[in-house]
């Protein structure tokens, strides 16, 4: 549906688009610090809410589950309701329920208010996107995108650092009440400075649109998400979930092409850019988080650090991504963004190849410099992407398309995780097997002089040592395996960038004034 957002209904005043860009950056900040924190606080959580292994995962699950259906209603939403209204009820809602999970008593009542905050937090991301699109003039976008992509990438990467230090320090329902002052700020900030848009009373909600959708992507992610703990398509539960998926996906596709006003725009996918930028999203998601669910086990169970060092040796990555977006939004207006696009790729890709060089020795400078190395690549692809992306976007139809976008980096980072876990299980299996087929009482190392005796085979004991040695190098070599699959899902993503098209079409005046209205 079309949702013209960029004429305000609200007096017009003279606001400095940095007072807007702050403001919208806390929220997305906020927002975007959830997707990780309370990952490292789980087994906090499990014990103070009686919970088995099992059923704690529905703390995150039940949070991506409910962001990820609602997450594409914010279009419609912000049409139908104002954009500034939406955005100040998304906030609010988000620091209530943040509360609400830090108070929760119980399983029942924390997973009950993670939706919740699911629902309320679906919008942030999209909604400031949108913000600071229509705050900048278009030769200032990719100022615009720096300042909003610290947030949106460096906000999943320090989660785990400020995570682990508040459960350490404090407690670990300090993880959900650090968002109230980042939401009181974000909240003031939006209530000041941000203008209403053009509200459309008339827009019907296409319920059946939104039905499809949610349960395509709903099954998705419950498929992806339960698919390592119940032996995937070994199981009836997860083949169900996918035909769920592909049919209720099937039938969003065929009722978005025929109704009269879709939930979602045709007119998105006749953008080029849009839909290339779009599938690279997806990829981007990928090598995101899929990289930050490998490195905290591997240095804690394999390397022995603890887990607030672990977390301290992860966050240059994030400052490496930081600097990499204030870089680039310089000079965007003076290079190609699909030449930012290609350095960014092969920067990650390097890392990665570095990575497949690890371990158990491995020292604390490799990690960070590798991780400097891919935080730098990584912000060398965000900003140019979502720059080029919505270059040749009809100013209309951004809340809807930024919605898209961030939806698609969701689940591409859903689909990473779960794949990478899966191989993880699987070449641990595979690899064991293979290592221990060589260990026999013929071998001449096993008798050799300096080899250690807790790993005797005369013992029972010893036996059990070597076995455990056997699995921790099995896991390492399924790490590395990992990063070596990461790294070919980075270089598969170049071709990609041959399909983008650069914008040279001149701004308009009349686009520059609606730009900054």
């Amino acid at each position: 549906m079309s949702t013209s957002l960029t004429s305000p209904t609200a007096p017009a005043r003279d606001v400095h688009p940095g007072l807007v860009a702050i403001s919208v950056m806390l929220a997305t900040i906020m927002q975007a610090l959830d997707t990780t924190i309370a990952n490292v606080a789980l087994p906090h959580m499990q014990g103070s809410l009686s919970a088995t292994q099992d059923q704690i995962s529905w703390v995150l699950t039940s949070y991506i589950v409910a962001a990820a259906i609602t997450m594409p209603a914010t279009g419609f939403v912000a049409a139908k309701i104002g954009r500034r209204r939406l955005l100040l009820i998304s906030i609010g809602g988000f620091v209530v329920t943040s509360m609400l999970c830090g108070l929760a008593m119980s399983l029942e009542q924390m997973v009950v208010y993670r939706l919740l905050q699911g629902v309320f937090g679906a919008s942030l991301v999209p909604l400031s996107q949108a913000v600071l699109l229509d705050s900048y003039p278009k030769e200032k976008h990719g100022s615009a995108m720096a300042m909003w992509g610290v947030g949106v990438m460096v906000g999943p990467i320090l989660g785990p650092t400020l995570g682990g230090y508040l459960t350490d320090n404090f407690d670990w329902r300090w993880v959900f009440f650090i968002n109230l002052p980042f939401g009181l700020l974000a909240f003031g900030g939006a209530f000041l400075f941000v203008k209403e848009s053009t509200r459309q009373a008339h827009l019907r909600f296409d319920a059946m649109g939104f039905l499809f959708l949610g349960f395509a992507i709903g099954a998705l992610q419950m498929m992806l998400d339960r698919g390592e703990q119940v032996d995937w398509f070994g199981s009836l539960e997860i083949v169900t979930y996918a035909v769920i998926a592909a049919l209720a996906f099937y039938l969003f596709v065929v009722h978005m092409f025929t109704h009269e006003q879709p939930f979602l725009e045709p007119r998105l996918f006749r953008d080029r850019n849009f839909v290339v930028g779009t599938s690279f999203m997806f990829a981007v998601g990928i090598i995101l988080l899929a990289t930050m669910a490998l490195l905290p086990p591997m240095l804690q169970h394999l390397m022995g650090y603890p887990v607030l060092t672990t977390g301290y040796l992860l966050a240059p990555r994030g400052v490496g991504t930081m600097v990499s977006m204030f870089l680039v939004g310089r000079i965007m207006g003076r290079v190609d963004p699909r030449l930012l696009l290609v350095a960014g790729l092969g920067l990650a890709a390097f890392s990665l190849w570095e990575m497949t060089g690890f371990n158990a020795n491995t020292g604390s400078w490799d990690i960070v410099r590798t991780g400097i190395t891919q935080g730098v690549g990584l912000g060398l692809i965000f900003v140019p992407l979502s720059s080029i992306t919505f270059s040749t976007l009809e100013a209309d139809l951004r809340t809807e398309a930024a919605g898209l976008f961030s939806l698609m980096r969701n689940i591409g980072s859903s689909v990473g995780i779960s794949i990478v876990t899966a191989l993880l299980t699987r070449g641990t299996q595979v690899n064991h097997a293979q290592l221990a087929e060589q260990v026999t009482p013929f071998m001449p190392s096993l008798r050799a002089p300096g080899y250690p005796a807790q790993w005797s085979l005369d013992s029972v004991h010893g036996l059990a040592a070597l076995n455990a040695e056997l699995t921790a190098q099995a896991q390492m070599i399924a790490y590395l395996d990992d990063f070596r699959v990461l790294m070919w899902v980075t270089l598969a993503a170049l071709p990609l960038i041959l399909l983008l098209r650069r914008n040279h079409r001149p701004v308009t005046k009349e686009a520059l004034d609606a730009a900054v209205e």
